[in-house]
């Protein structure tokens, strides 16, 4: 999952942001160190918004600098889009995993999943892994 920055310049700093994330921005004295900042910012409001729950936008924005999301944050957005209305509960029945097992997936904060338990959640999923880590 990428999602892109736009980058300019202000004094001496340069001022990143994304445009389908208006709560991220954030700054560097080069346009490299703005750019790893950028990452890192995006990674932790998109950890943080998964573990509270809030909506993740789509990515639209595709202009700019492309900031490639973390595995472990792709992983979890993905897990939730693919369960779509389904609750947690009914899908960690599916995988044969207790409900705190399954919830501990889509939370990128404790998850830690076995390529294994993403085999299984493909198949559950009617999906090939490559889809859900690809």
């Amino acid at each position: 999952m990428v999602f892109f920055c736009t980058i300019e310049k202000e004094g001496d700093e340069y001022i990143a942001q994304f445009p389908d994330m208006a709560n991220i921005v954030t700054c560097g004295f080069s346009k490299d160190e703005a750019l790893a900042m950028a990452k890192e910012a995006l990674d932790g409001c998109l950890e943080a918004d998964i573990s509270q729950g809030n909506t993740i936008p789509e990515p639209s924005f595709k202009k700019g600098y492309p900031i490639t999301v973390a595995n472990h944050i792709a992983v979890a957005l993905q897990l939730r889009e693919l369960r779509g209305e389904q609750s947690q509960t009914d899908v960690a029945k599916k995988l044969g995993l207790s409900y705190q097992a399954y919830q501990r997936l889509e939370n990128p904060r404790k998850s830690n999943p076995t390529i294994k338990t993403l085999e299984r959640i493909a198949h559950v999923f009617g999906r090939e892994l490559s889809v859900i880590i690809g």
